[in-house]
């Protein structure tokens, strides 16, 4: 039982590290979902647009890992 609460925990902090890019991914995510949902969307492109959108948001997370680095 305690190997699953040292598993929980890390697996929190790892997402509460950086917590910009956890909740831009849960927005963008929310989004093509509602996009599939409420109009013709082809899942082709949602896959698509969820790629972008991922890769946006890791590269604006070094952006500022890189810009907080230097401040220092």
């Amino acid at each position: 039982m305690k190997i699953i609460q040292e598993v929980a925990a890390e697996l929190f902090s790892m997402f509460m590290a950086d917590a910009r890019m956890t909740l831009t991914t849960l927005a963008l995510v929310a989004m093509v979902a509602a996009l599939l949902r409420y109009t013709s969307l082809d899942p082709i492109y949602a896959g698509v647009l969820l790629l972008l959108g991922c890769i946006l948001n890791v590269v604006a997370a070094a952006a500022r890992e890189k810009q907080a680095r230097s401040k220092k």
